[in-house]
């Protein structure tokens, strides 16, 4: 987490997945794990507590579609060229070959905490909850 002295800010540490390639989607009983490899040693895994919106090709698939799995996993292989972390928007990762967005709604929420991303050397990590931070509009 972020020094107690420090200010958390916004796709400060989502934004350090620019440049790194998604190569592998893990389906974990009630969730769903995103690992990263790239140009540093680090290993970033964003772990999403609510499954998160996958659009590839301007389709959008959600968690229940029967295509989502594939579509999720369509995307391993794509490299981060954006990030976008704000109130209203939530988690936004766009790769080179769609992205994931992270923006549940309050029935989607199924615990405290929404999504975890850690894995960097340097052990900075990061956990968005409902009304805290870029989710601060779900209460």
């Amino acid at each position: 987490m972020v020094a107690e002295s420090a200010r958390y800010e916004p796709n400060d540490l989502l934004g350090r997945l620019v440049g790194f390639r998604l190569y592998s989607v893990q389906f974990v009983m009630d969730h769903v794990q995103l690992h990263f490899d790239g140009p540093t040693q680090d290993m970033p895994v964003l772990t999403c507590d609510v499954m998160p919106a996958v659009t590839i090709s301007n389709r959008t698939f959600t968690n229940g579609l029967a295509e989502y799995a594939d579509a999720l996993r369509a995307l391993i292989s794509g490299t981060v060229v954006h990030t976008e972390e704000a109130t209203g928007v939530g988690l936004r990762i766009e790769l080179d070959n769609g992205s994931v967005v992270l923006h549940p709604t309050l029935a989607e929420l199924a615990g405290p905490e929404i999504a975890t991303l850690q894995g960097f050397t340097d052990k900075q990590w990061m956990c968005w909850r409902p009304g805290e931070d870029s989710f601060e509009d779900l209460v």
